[in-house]
């Protein structure tokens, strides 16, 4: 699966769980339905650490979860959030 079928992957899951989401060939930016607050933005690529394995990153590039784990990037989003960090 390229880059892009992930993110849609993820942003499918995020909208079924109360996340409104804009996808790009490029990015996802997740928004708190309720509020509108941006929640945050994700990019998916390769991650030398991990032998180029593709990789949910933040648009800071702070890893959350291999692309293949959607549930652990959905679950690693919230908990930045909780945080309060994007």
């Amino acid at each position: 699966m390229t880059p892009g079928d992930r993110l849609a992957a993820l942003a499918a899951h995020l909208t079924a769980r109360n996340m409104d989401v804009e996808l790009t060939d490029r990015d996802l930016l997740v928004r708190q339905r309720d509020t509108g607050l941006v929640t945050g933005l994700i990019v998916c690529r390769p991650r030398p650490e991990d032998g180029g394995a593709l990789w949910f990153l933040t648009g800071a590039g702070e890893p959350l979860a291999p692309a293949a784990r959607i549930v652990d990037a959905a679950v690693a989003l919230k908990a930045l959030r909780s945080r309060g960090r994007r």
